[in-house]
């Protein structure tokens, strides 16, 4: 229940944002609202280190941040082998194995992935995704694990030996 006090702040800003009424009514209201989802939440045993990641906000900020300038240089690179004079495409499947040891972890990274141009996550099993890019030399199961190890410190905390050893080996396939 340590995370319950951050969701219940999380909800009411959130209520807050979405409806900017300050009269006591609305406000009574709001503050129900919390309260009910807080109840729902706490019946159905979901509050819990993914439902509530509130702790690592700095974290978080941070690495979207990277992300963010990850996301250009991409853009960049896609327009470039699209408008370049020999379109070098070359898609390829490549198995990816991540270090992240929570839902949140494995969820950030694969959605990392697919907002990331000319690559998308098609497919998470257990602790591998299968991810589609556009150039196959560029599609290495190595060239993810810069953005593997920041999305898992982002939201699993500092990783252990165990967990940074390098995952198994991917193996790529025409797509």
């Amino acid at each position: 229940m340590s995370y319950l006090p951050g969701l219940a702040i999380a909800l009411a800003a959130l209520w807050f944002a979405l409806s900017g009424e300050t009269t006591p009514m609305f406000l009574m209201l709001g503050v129900l609202s919390v309260l009910l989802a807080l109840w729902l939440a706490a019946r159905l045993k979901i509050i819990d280190r993914d439902a509530s990641p509130y702790h690592r906000l700095v974290q978080l900020v941070t690495y979207l941040g990277w992300l963010m300038v990850q996301i250009v240089k991409a853009n960049i690179a896609v327009i470039g082998r699209i408008l370049g004079p020999r379109h070098a495409i070359d898609p390829a499947l490549v198995n990816v194995a991540t270090t992240a040891r929570t839902d949140l972890g494995k969820a950030l990274f694969a959605n990392s992935i697919t907002l990331t141009p000319g690559t998308v996550t098609v497919d998470v099993d257990g602790d591998e995704l299968v991810v589609h890019a556009l150039v196959r030399e560029q599609s290495r199961s190595h060239s993810f694990a810069p953005m593997d190890r920041r999305a898992a410190g982002a939201a699993d905390g500092p990783a252990t030996k165990a967990a940074s050893r390098p995952a198994a080996k991917a193996a790529d396939r025409k797509a």
